[in-house]
C-alpha cells in the first residue's frame, strides 16, 4: 500500500470523531494532530508534562497545538512523586505510560472526547517498548498501527508537506540505566549537558547516557562534534558536570525506523527484542493450528515464545510482510 493510501486510511479513520490524542509534539502525534485537524469533528491535543522532558517540550506542543487550531490541555504529573517511577526498574516505562494515559483518557472523557488515541505506530512494535501493553490494556486507538505507517513514512509525509515537529521528545529518565535510581540531581545534569550540546552544534536529537561517573554522547550526526575545538570543549564542560570520562557512540541516532524481513522462497524469519506471552497472544487470535509452551501456530505464521516470528507459503516480499504486520497487532508481549 502506498503512503498516499496509508494516510488516507488513518483520515478514514479519524473522520467526523471527537479525537483526544496523547500528544508529545513528536513526528507521530504531530500528524495525527495534523489529519485529525483537517478531517476531525473536533480535536482535543492532552500533553502530559512529567517534569522529566527535554527543555522547551511544553512550549513546543503549546506551538504546534496553535498552529493547528486544535484546543490544547497541559497536565502536571510531578513524577518525582511516584515512587515506583523513581525505583527505575525494569517496568519503568509501563509505569510512566500507566500514569500518563489514566490521565489522558480522564481528561479526555471530562471533555467529551471519546476517541482517544496515541501515535504508536506499526515499527515501534518491533522494538523493545514495553508501554505498549498500556495502550492495549486502557484501550486507546492506534490509527498508525491500523494502517501499518512505519517511523519512516510518518518523517517522510511531515517533510513532504512541511509541517514541523520536534525530533526530542523522550523521557530524561531513559537516559538512565534500569535499576539506578531517578533523582532530580541526575535528570539536571543530563538536562544541562544535552542542552549544551544542542546549543553548540548543529544537531537535531542529542542524549547524554549517565552511566555512574561515565557520559556517552548520542547525537543524529556525529560530524557535528568531531571538530577538535568542539570535542574539546563538549568533553570539559560534561566533566564539569561531575562525568570522569566522557564517550561517544559512534553509532549515530536513526529515528527512521521502519519494517524489514528476511524472505526467500516463499518464507521468511523475523528475531523480536523481547518474548511473546503465548497465552494473551493466543486471545488475540482466529483459527490457532498449534497451541503449545513453546510457540502458536497459525495461517501460514509461526510464534515462538523467544520472539521469533517464523513465516511460510507466502508468494511474495510484499505479502509476508503485510502478513507479518497483521500479526504484529495481534502480539502481546511480556514485560
Amino acid at each position: 500500500m502506498s503512503l498516499e493510501n496509508k494516510i488516507n486510511v488513518v483520515c478514514n479513520i479519524l473522520k467526523d470523531k471527537k479525537v483526544a490524542i496523547g500528544f508529545s509534539g513528536g513526528a507521530d502525534s504531530t500528524l495525527i494532530a495534523y489529519l485529525s485537524s483537517k478531517v476531525a469533528a473536533d480535536t482535543l491535543a492532552i500533553t502530559i508534562d512529567n517534569h522529566l522532558l527535554p527543555t522547551g517540550f511544553v512550549e513546543h506542543t503549546k506551538k504546534t497545538a496553535e498552529s493547528f487550531g486544535i484546543r490544547h490541555v497541559i497536565v502536571d504529573i510531578d513524577f518525582y512523586k511516584h515512587e515506583n517511577f523513581l525505583e527505575n526498574d525494569s517496568k519503568r516505562c509501563y509505569n510512566c505510560r500507566n500514569m500518563m494515559y489514566s490521565k489522558i483518557e480522564e481528561v479526555a472523557l471530562e471533555n467529551g472526547f471519546d476517541y482517544i488515541c496515541d501515535g504508536n505506530n506499526i515499527s515501534d512494535l518491533v522494538i523493545d517498548r514495553p508501554g505498549i501493553l498500556i495502550t492495549y490494556k486502557m484501550n486507546f486507538n492506534t490509527p498508525f498501527i491500523e494502517a501499518k505507517l512505519t517511523s519512516k513514512e510518518i518523517h517522510k509525509y511531515l517533510n513532504d508537506n512541511n509541517i514541523p515537529y520536534s525530533r526530542s521528545t523522550t523521557c530524561l529518565a531513559t537516559r538512565l540505566p534500569t535499576n539506578t535510581r531517578t533523582t532530580h540531581e541526575k535528570i539536571e545534569k543530563i538536562r544541562y549537558c544535552e542542552d549544551y550540546i544542542l546549543a553548540n552544534t548543529d544537531c537535531e536529537i542529542v542524549k547524554v547516557r549517565a552511566l555512574g561517573e561515565v557520559g556517552i554522547i548520542e547525537v543524529d550526526d556525529i560530524n557535528q562534534l568531531l571538530s577538535e575545538d568542539k570535542f574539546i570543549n563538549i568533553n570539559d564542560e560534561l566533566k564539569s558536570k561531575g562525568f570522569k570520562k566522557v564517550a561517544l557512540n559512534l553509532s549515530q541516532i536513526d529515528d527512521d525506523e521502519y519494517i524489514d524481513i528476511d524472505y526467500g522462497e516463499s518464507s521468511f524469519s523475523y528475531q523480536l527484542p523481547f518474548t511473546v506471552n503465548l497465552e494473551n497472544t493466543k486471545k488475540q487470535l482466529d483459527e490457532v493450528i498449534i497451541a503449545n509452551e513453546e510457540k502458536i501456530e497459525v495461517e501460514n505464521i509461526e510464534i515462538f515464545e523467544n520472539g521469533l516470528i517464523k513465516g511460510h507459503d507466502l508468494e511474495s516480499h510484499e505479502i509476508a510482510l503485510d502478513r507479518f504486520m497483521e500479526i504484529l497487532q495481534k502480539l502481546r508481549r511480556n514485560v
